[in-house]
């Protein structure tokens, strides 16, 4: 049987009657869309970072649109972030109609290199958006107060760090607003797709609320465009409710997945995951790191083991964002990195069996090289 780097059906089964008697409350509820459930999750998810408001929506690209779309970023305006992150990440700021600006990533934990912000900050800037990558935290302190120097916007990517905190605080509660995505493989996954957005400020929570019901403040009446049809699904915000409660217990078995991996290759030649200063992380996916990334991988085919790579095409050398005028060598650490990561299997049901497997695989492989 072939190992792969996520597989859900662990979960599942230890979940299940849970999971099926979260569906059953929904299908009895008589509200499918925009209901209880939703409602519940929206207020449970907030009080869990400490925060006054959520605004559930359907993906995570669109609590990130949305939520930006709801501080009031927009054609003409400049949101800095990073090449080095899911494509999504920058989609959602192309999709507002303001231009990415990329600046490079840390060459030890592949986060934003928070140094090179400032340099990128142009009269048209309006936004910083640090990706909190692979589940720990980007620096925050300088970039808050970049924020506050230039009157920004401060709004964090939180897709990959559901629970990870930075110096005690909880992602998504260090900027303006947030956006969390609950795709299936996240450290707090839905059985499908759904995304939310975090935050304090009362006029961003009521746009996004008009923004994610096609322009409407009451039913039928619409008030304001832009407006969308971004509706976070009741199934999917019973199902989260239901795994709200066991966030700390999945970012802790991610932990301890990590701790094996860490005791297991500390001794081989690839380079293990950096923790940068402050940071708990949470292991959204285990990323290491080798010169001879791409034959590792195939060597390991023979051990029937497939990983992934997250991630192998920075967004500034792929086609679809060629308008944006970046040359191959302008993100030096970001392609060199690109050239070298891969993700090892990750989730805090993966059986010890299948952990062992995937070190001794790594480690004859690496003996062999």
């Amino acid at each position: 049987m072939t190992t792969h780097v996520w597989d859900y059906l662990p979960e599942y089964e230890n979940e299940r009657a849970d999971i099926h008697d979260a569906v059953e409350t929904v299908l009895r509820s008589g509200q499918l869309v925009l209901g209880r459930s939703v409602r519940g999750f929206e207020e449970e998810f907030a009080a869990y970072h400490g925060l006054r408001h959520g605004v559930g929506v359907d993906n995570g690209t669109n609590a990130i649109k949305l939520g930006l779309q709801a501080c009031g970023i927009g054609p003409g305006d400049e949101v800095i972030t990073v090449s080095n992150t899911a494509a999504p990440t920058v989609v959602a700021i192309d999709g507002t109609g303001a231009t990415p600006v990329f600046v490079d990533v840390d060459p030890e934990t592949y986060l934003m290199s928070v140094e090179q912000v400032g340099a990128a900050i142009t009269p048209r800037t309006r936004a910083l958006l640090p990706v909190h990558l692979y589940g720990q935290c980007v620096d925050m302190a300088p970039l808050k107060a970049l924020a506050e120097r230039h009157g920004l916007v401060l709004f964090e990517d939180c897709a990959q760090a559901h629970g990870a905190r930075h110096h005690g605080q909880l992602a998504g509660t260090m900027g303006k607003a947030a956006a969390f995505s609950f795709y299936p493989t996240k450290v707090l996954g839905a059985y499908g797709d759904g995304g939310a957005t975090l935050t304090d400020d009362d006029e961003v929570e009521r746009n996004l609320r008009r923004l994610r019901y096609y322009g409407m403040e009451e039913r039928y009446y619409v008030v304001r465009t832009p407006g969308h049809n971004s509706r976070l699904d009741e199934l999917q915000a019973e199902i989260l409710r239901r795994k709200l409660t066991r966030l700390d217990a999945y970012a802790e078995g991610r932990r301890q997945v990590a701790l094996r991996y860490e005791e297991g290759l500390a001794d081989t030649d690839l380079v293990l995951p950096a923790l940068a200063p402050g940071n708990d992380h949470v292991y959204y996916v285990y990323v290491v790191r080798h010169p001879r990334r791409d034959a590792v991988i195939e060597a390991l085919k023979a051990y029937d083991i497939s990983l992934n790579i997250s991630y192998p095409w920075p967004i500034h050398t792929m086609s679809g964002f060629a308008h944006l005028g970046y040359e191959r060598g302008s993100l030096p650490v970001t392609e060199r990195v690109a050239d070298e990561i891969f993700s090892l299997p990750m989730y805090p049901a993966l059986p010890t069996g299948v952990q062992d497997k995937v070190i001794g695989a790594l480690r004859d492989v690496m003996a062999a090289l």
